[in-house]
């Protein structure tokens, strides 16, 4: 569904990206691991459009992407920010309809509204609440939630669990493994490296701008370099 070959991103005299090329199967969650300043949200947002390239392609369904954001949202490829990003002064439904803003086939946008109220009944309870009211958990879940209204077939979900608390990463996670039963396609950035490579079927791991390490995500987890680069001997005991 995505191929990104030989991506070279500058920010300024900073060369973020170097070479990358990952690939993401149709119906698949891949995941991108990796420490602060090593590319991961960087790859996102080139690919969303929101951060132009030196150098490489990226492929959508075996085409080149566009240039422009809101072309690239049209094609089927929605990005789930880091930070979340939702609109504080807007309700929770307003903020779930801006998601369908390119949107004009009514009567699938109202059945798409029902699917993310399944996913998030939590949303549901709070619809006419000030999305800027919401706990961290909520404002994950309503981010997610408007990118799931733009009807996408690719979702890019930048951080997840930042900032939330362990039971609230584990609902998350639960939800994006639920969100992939909807035929939906994920390319996941995530710090959490275990809870990361546990719901992924592919995993790569990205530093300094350069992918050092690719393969299927359960053999990963094994890899005693990425438990002992990215995971603490504690953290190991309660996940495993």
């Amino acid at each position: 569904m995505l191929k990104v070959d030989n991506l070279s991103v500058y920010y300024g005299g900073i060369h973020a990206l170097k070479g990358v090329s990952i690939a993401v199967e149709e119906g698949q969650i891949v995941s991108i691991i990796g420490s602060n300043g090593a590319g991961k949200s960087t790859l996102l947002n080139t690919i969303s459009g929101m951060v132009k390239r030196k150098g490489g392609s990226i492929l959508y369904k075996g085409k080149e992407i566009p240039k422009l954001p809101y072309h690239i949202v049209k094609i089927g490829i929605c990005q789930v920010p880091e930070g979340r990003l939702i609109f504080a002064n807007l309700t929770v439904k307003e903020n779930l309809m801006m998601g369908a803003y390119l949107r004009r086939d009514k009567e699938q946008i109202a059945k798409d509204l029902e699917k993310v109220y399944e996913l998030f009944p939590r949303l549901l309870e709070r619809l006419t609440q000030m999305a800027g009211t919401l706990s961290g958990g909520e404002e994950q879940m309503l981010a997610m939630g408007r990118g799931l209204m733009s009807n996408p077939d690719l979702i890019l979900l930048d951080e997840p669990s930042l900032g939330l608390a362990p039971l609230l990463v584990k609902t998350i996670f639960e939800i994006i493994e639920d969100i992939k039963k909807l035929n939906k396609t994920i390319l996941l950035v995530e710090q959490n490296a275990y809870k990361a490579l546990s719901v992924a079927d592919f995993g790569y791991v990205l530093e300094q701008g350069k992918v050092t390490k690719a393969g299927n995500a359960k053999e990963l987890i094994q890899d005693k370099s990425i438990l002992e680069a990215y995971l603490g001997k504690k953290e190991i005991q309660i996940n495993l």
